[in-house]
């Protein structure tokens, strides 16, 4: 049987993102965060007055993780928490000056790291790579919404 690679994808895709995640975080590492942390801050950086329950999902961790995460972070001032204008229980995220300072930084090892791992590789393959990820996130995330809509009306048939 000839194998075109396709039966290697998952541990491609896992294995990129694992060193490229090692990289970033032995760069990052002078920033003084964890990676968990750093995580946290980009998604509060790109995505201001995001909910707990938000980050808690976007970051696949418990709320309550989400939770001490949030306080060590704004004990460090690198966030801060706002009740929600509209419902008091709901406590929104913010990037706090220092927060944007460290995230531009951020932004930047990322790329560098990005290009490490792009050595080599034409723009034009660059390009069809990004577009084959972005239809397979599209498909993934169509076919989760599908499941959680099968899901939803089995259990409203019974």
């Amino acid at each position: 049987m000839v194998s075109d690679g396709i039966d290697r994808l998952g541990f491609l895709i896992h294995d990129v993102q694992r060193l490229m995640r090692k990289r970033f975080e032995a760069r990052a590492s002078g920033l003084g965060l964890s990676s968990a942390q750093w995580r946290l801050m980009v998604r509060v950086a790109k995505e201001e007055g995001i909910t707990q329950a938000r980050l808690a999902e976007l970051l696949e961790i418990e709320p309550i993780s989400v939770s001490r995460l949030v306080d060590r972070m704004e004990e460090g001032g690198w966030i801060e928490r706002r009740a929600d204008a509209a419902d008091r229980r709901v406590r929104m995220i913010f990037p706090t000056a220092k927060a944007s300072e460290a995230y531009a930084e951020v932004k930047s090892l990322a790329g560098e790291v990005y290009e490490v791992s792009l050595t080599g590789v034409s723009p034009e393959d660059r390009r069809v790579l990004i577009k084959a990820l972005d239809v397979m996130v599209e498909n993934l995330t169509d076919a989760e919404a599908s499941c959680g809509k099968i899901k939803s009306a089995e259990g409203a048939a019974t």
